[in-house]
């Protein structure tokens, strides 16, 4: 399976790839904008992303901004919301308002807040039935 890990901070970054490489080829992005040209690049050679990590507080674009874009490119590409890319945002703010803007506007999948660990990780990807 193939995931995209959009993160500006270089340790998250590190700890996600290390965590899910068993199980995913991982694209990195290290800020919003980086993450919708990887999802476009993604799709256009017919290897789209199973899973995005999307961190919240990122330069360029945010986070939640990258995913309205992405969610946006998904209806243009006609992708049916089954094949639809899973979207796990991440984030240091344990901030109610945060989550829900995140499921409710920008559709986000699952929410992650750090630090991120295994434990977290495997949870959420089973709850999406992208592991075992």
């Amino acid at each position: 399976m193939k995931c995209l890990i959009a993160e500006d901070h270089l340790l998250s970054r590190r700890i996600l790839k290390e965590l899910l490489s068993p199980q995913f080829d991982c694209d990195i992005a290290v800020n919003g904008q980086e993450a919708i040209d990887s999802f476009q690049l993604a799709h256009e050679s017919k290897r789209p992303y199973d899973v995005i990590f999307m961190d919240i507080m990122m330069p360029v674009v945010d986070g939640m901004e990258a995913l309205l874009c992405i969610r946006t490119l998904e209806r243009k590409m006609q992708i049916p919301p089954v094949l639809a890319a899973k979207v796990i945002m991440t984030t240091a703010l344990d901030d109610p308002h945060t989550v829900i803007r995140s499921f409710n506007e920008c559709e986000a999948d699952a929410f992650i807040v750090k630090p991120l660990s295994r434990h977290k990780l495997s949870q959420e990807l089973r709850k999406l039935k992208l592991l075992p």
